[in-house]
């Protein structure tokens, strides 16, 4: 018996076009559970009465392209807000990126963007887009950065340096390589480098590549100040 091919929703993530035909804007901080939009096809009823046996005869109808829903942290006057308040009344290119690199492209309106504030939990936002005509699926494509990885912290001997790995669409595993001076450091390979003496007056990057089970996606950090010595 084969291994179930399944797999988490992590890392799966939304970008809109507003208006349709626009450059798709990464949605950030979706959470919770996507709803996918799912087709409902109308049943018409052509029932006569010569229909064999009694029997209620249907034939397909229109379909329904369903909807989008959503969750957001929201977080007031971020793009993302902005993004979502500029989708009311356009019809907004919709593009959602699964973890394999397999994407659903559709065009919707948006319904509702409902914002809440509590008082002792996280402000949240919910959006739900009508699907206009039909949605499709693509087959796995190559991951994309949404958000380039960069390196945090100081360039110096001994100080840790620290990769954000950035947001990847299509990605279900990330790796990294450090490099110092455009050369790869040997087994450092982890989200985390500490500079040596060797180091010293030269710049520090690090590679990140993103994958699916058929493609690789491999962007560079911009490259650290030159290493300085210990304090």
């Amino acid at each position: 018996m084969s291994a179930s091919e399944a797999n988490i929703g992590y890392g799966t993530t939304i970008e809109l076009a507003v208006p349709t035909g626009g450059t798709y804007v990464y949605v950030a901080e979706a959470t919770g559970e996507i709803g996918i939009a799912s087709e409902s096809t109308d049943q018409v009823d052509v029932t006569h009465f010569g229909s064999p046996n009694k029997t209620r005869e249907f034939i397909s109808g229109l379909t329904d392209g369903g909807e989008l829903t959503f969750d957001t942290n929201f977080v007031p006057g971020s793009a993302t807000d902005k993004l979502l308040i500029s989708a009311k009344g356009k019809k907004s290119g919709i593009r959602v990126t699964f973890p394999n690199g397999c994407q659903m492209l559709a065009n919707g309106n948006r319904q509702t963007y409902e914002k809440a504030a509590p008082i002792d939990d996280k402000m949240t936002g919910s959006l739900s887009f009508k699907i206009a005509g039909e949605a499709t699926m693509t087959d796995p494509t190559a991951p994309r950065a949404l958000v380039a990885p960069s390196i945090v912290g100081t360039a110096q001997v001994g100080v840790v340096l620290q990769v954000d790995s950035g947001m990847f669409a299509g990605a279900d595993t990330l790796a990294y390589q450090w490099k110092v001076g455009g050369d790869a450091v040997s087994g450092q390979t982890g989200t985390t480098y500490v500079p040596v003496t060797g180091d010293i007056g030269s710049a520090v990057t690090c590679d990140v590549t993103a994958s699916n089970d058929d493609f690789a996606t491999t962007v560079a950090t911009a490259a650290t100040a030159n290493v300085i010595a210990a304090a």
